[in-house]
Order: C-alpha cells, then sequence, then structure tokens
C-alpha cells in the first residue's frame, strides 16, 4: 500500500495506463502523451534558454546594465519555484488539467506582453509572472507521472522525460540565435508566444485528468500546509530535494553566468555560444538515456549518488581551469562534466523523493521543484557579481554546495525507504553520500 499522506489518504501503487484506463499499455496515445508532457517540463529551459544570446544586448536596448539583465533571468527563476508551491496544491483539490490549461494561457499572455514592454523593471516583473505561469507545466508534470506509475516504472519515465527536457536547451539557443539574425529579443519571445500556443494545443488534445475526483484532496489551504509540514519533516524527502537542489544551483548558475563568461570573456559570437551550450544540453541528454539503461542493473539511489559527485568533480575542474587559466577547450569539457550531471541527479532526486509521498504528488512535485529552483534562483543572483567575463563567481557559486556533498544530500536515510523497487530491507541509517 501507499504511504499515508497528512489527512489520512493512501496513494495509489500500481500502474495507471497514460491515456486513462486502467493497466498498462502502450500505443500511440501514449507516446504523443510522454512527448507532450516532456515539452511541459521543458518550460524552464524554454522560458531562460532561448534568449541567453540576446542578454547581453537586452541590457543596451533598454539602457540598463548587464546586472539588470541577469536579474530577469533571478526573477523567471524565482517565478519557476513559487509558482509550483502555488499549483501543486491547487492540483491536488482540483485535478491536473484545469491548473495546467491555465498556466499555459497566462504563459501565452505574459510572454506577449515581454515582447511589447520598454522598460526593464516591467519587463523583471513581467519574467516573474512568466515563470509563474511556465511552472504548471514543470509542477503537473512530474505528478501526473507520480498519479500513475511507482518505481522503476516512474524511474524510467522521469529518465525519458528528462532526456526529452534535456533536447530543449539545444535548439533553444540556436534558434534564439538565428532569431537575433533577423530580429531582436523581442523577437524571442514573440517565439516564445507561439511555443506556448503549440503546448495549449497539444494539452488539449492529449493530456487527460490523471487524478479523479475521488482521490482528490478535500482539506483546503489548511490541509495542504499541512502536508507541506508533514514533507518538511521527512528527512529523506528533504535529502533527495537537496540532493537535487544542488545540482540545480550549478546548472541554473551555469545558466545565468555563460554568456557573459563566453561570449564577452573568451568573444565567442552568439552562434558558437548556442552550439556550445547545445552541446552541453546534449550531455543532460546522453546521460538521462544512460541512466534509464542503467535501471535494468541497479536502482535510482546509486544512479542520485553518482550524479551528485559527478557535479562535485565538473564544479572543481571548472575552479581550477579558471584559477589556473588553462583555456577554452579545458573550461568547455568542465562545463560538459558539471551540466550533464543533471541527467543523473534530476530524475532520480524526483522518483525517489515522489514515490514518498505519492498521495500527495502535487504538494511533493511543488516542494521538490521549489527547492531546485529556490537554489537557482539564489546561484543565478550570485554570479552576477565581481567580473562577469572571468567567471570566477560561476566556478565558486557551483563549487560551494559540492564541497561536501552532505551538505546537499546528506540528510540520514532512515530506515525502510521506499525506493523504486519497492522498500529496501531495515538497515542502519546512513547517508546517501
Amino acid at each position: 500500500m501507499g504511504r499515508v499522506d497528512s489527512v489520512g489518504r493512501v496513494g495509489p501503487v500500481g500502474p495507471v495506463d497514460l491515456v486513462g484506463g486502467v493497466g498498462a499499455s502502450g500505443g500511440r496515445g501514449s507516446t504523443a502523451l510522454l512527448v507532450t508532457l516532456g515539452a511541459l517540463s521543458a518550460f524552464g529551459p524554454l522560458c531562460m534558454d532561448m534568449y541567453l544570446p540576446a542578454l547581453p544586448g537586452l541590457a543596451i536596448s533598454l539602457s540598463s546594465t548587464a546586472s539588470a539583465a541577469q536579474l530577469s533571468l533571478s526573477a523567471c527563476i524565482i517565478g519557476l519555484g513559487l509558482g509550483q508551491l502555488v499549483v501543486g496544491p491547487f492540483s491536488d483539490r482540483l485535478g491536473r488539467r484545469r491548473p495546467l490549461l491555465v498556466g499555459l494561457l497566462l504563459f501565452v499572455l505574459t510572454s506577449a506582453l515581454c515582447a511589447v514592454t520598454t522598460s526593464m523593471t516591467v519587463l523583471i516583473v513581467l519574467r516573474l509572472l512568466q515563470g509563474t505561469a511556465g511552472a504548471a507545466g514543470i509542477v503537473l508534470c512530474r505528478a501526473i507521472v507520480a498519479d500513475r506509475f511507482t518505481g522503476k516504472a516512474a524511474a524510467a519515465y522521469f529518465s525519458t522525460i528528462a532526456a526529452i527536457n534535456g533536447l530543449a536547451p539545444i535548439p533553444a539557443p540556436i534558434l534564439g540565435a538565428q532569431v537575433l539574425r533577423i530580429g531582436t529579443w523581442r523577437t524571442v519571445f514573440w517565439v516564445l508566444t507561439g511555443v506556448g500556443l503549440a503546448l495549449l494545443v497539444l494539452t488539449v488534445v492529449f493530456v487527460g485528468e490523471s487524478l479523479p475526483a475521488g482521490r482528490r484532496s478535500t482539506a483546503g489551504v489548511f490541509g495542504s500546509l499541512q502536508a507541506f509540514s508533514t514533507l518538511l519533516k521527512d528527512r529523506v524527502f528533504v535529502g533527495y530535494a537537496l540532493a537535487g537542489g544542488t545540482v540545480s544551483a550549478a546548472l541554473f548558475g551555469y545558466i545565468s553566468a555563460s554568456p557573459f563568461l563566453l561570449q564577452d570573456g573568451f568573444g565567442l559570437s552568439p552562434q558558437v555560444f548556442s552550439f556550445c551550450f547545445a552541446a552541453n544540453a546534449f550531455g543532460i541528454v546522453l546521460m538521462s538515456t544512460l541512466s534509464r539503461y542503467l535501471l535494468a542493473r541497479t536502482t535510482s539511489v546509486p544512479l542520485l549518488r553518482w550524479g551528485v559527485w559527478q557535479c562535485a568533480v565538473g564544479a572543481a575542474l571548472l575552479a581550477m581551469t579558471l584559477l589556473g587559466r588553462f583555456g577554452l577547450p579545458m573550461l568547455l569539457v568542465a562545463l560538459f562534466v558539471m551540466v550533464s550531471s543533471v541527467g543523473f541527479a534530476l530524475p532520480h532526486s524526483s522518483v525517489l523523493a515522489m514515490d514518498l509521498h505519492r498521495s500527495v504528488a502535487g504538494s511533493a512535485s511543488a516542494l521538490l521543484g521549489a527547492f531546485q529552483y529556490a537554489c537557482g534562483a539564489v546561484t543565478a543572483r550570485l554570479v552576477g557579481f565581481g567580473d562577469k567575463t572571468g567567471g570566477h563567481a560561476l566556478a565558486f557559486t557551483a563549487l560551494g554546495p559540492q564541497r561536501s556533498p552532505s551538505a546537499g544530500c546528506g540528510w540520514p536515510v532512515v530506515q525502510q525507504v521506499p525506493g523504486p523497487s519497492g522498500p529496501s530491507p531495515p538497515r542502519d541509517p546512513a547517508r546517501l553520500v
């Protein structure tokens, strides 16, 4: 039986058909839904990566500063985190489909308003709202999978979605760079408006309701707060969430700092920068695919452990490269090692945490995402200090949470933690890493 939540409900443990029936089934509809969920989970890369090549020019266009331009990125990340805390609990009461459709509509509206604004201050506010709207796709994608799958099946789906999600950064900055050849940063936001409309259509056609009325929460706002309290008191859940958060910190710091480091510091053109960025995104896809393959031989816990340590190694290489001035090739290798670790860490931190509290999947998904984006928002701001072309702030910001892996995922893992293949046998408390 599933784990009992704070209001006494028990979540299902058996797989449910992705299209809407009972029993596991595949087929064209399941594939379409999987692709749609992967695209919805890519709101983060879509919101951030597509306009990265235009970030240096954005400040000039609006007569502002590079720090303010980076703040617009931080505002989007904050919105992506806070929006999940709102949408997730609401979806436990209202179902998944309606909040998802509302979020998509708001994303389309705010993207269009970003394209026409003439003020950096207004743009920052709109980016906050845009991120909040886009959060619906991220948090509900995880909740929908948790509604229908458990264990290794859920881990495989999270890995596949992470691979699809990892594909988004590949065309996003390349498309953004090409858009800049024929337009401006405003054109990038018009493209995002069109992407939002396309995702809205896909959601209407392929994403049905995954949370029947009989399984929805009736506890109201107090019940949602109680669910958050229960989740935060679960040291195992928090440990898994922080494990993903430390890797997210490095990822978002890289996203925010890389345009200035590679374009201004190393003189790369927007087009060359976009291809370097795409190579790191491909690394996420590669590691996500590899982690899904390795599930046949191991479980999510060692795969998560590997992802956190790989990120730590990459951050250390990055710091040594910049301090030792070893040049662009070594820098690109360090960035690849650090960024590609996301393909191991995030899918498996998600499935391990979500399997603990399946009956409040929306709230669990919200808190999990909020951890990741809170870490990202902080690091995206920190890398804006000092010489942005030198990258030293990025190196030490990425290395800080990784210096001791226990800072990210060393919370005690207590006995009988439900893993991807069911509860583990009783054992002494141990650390993830």
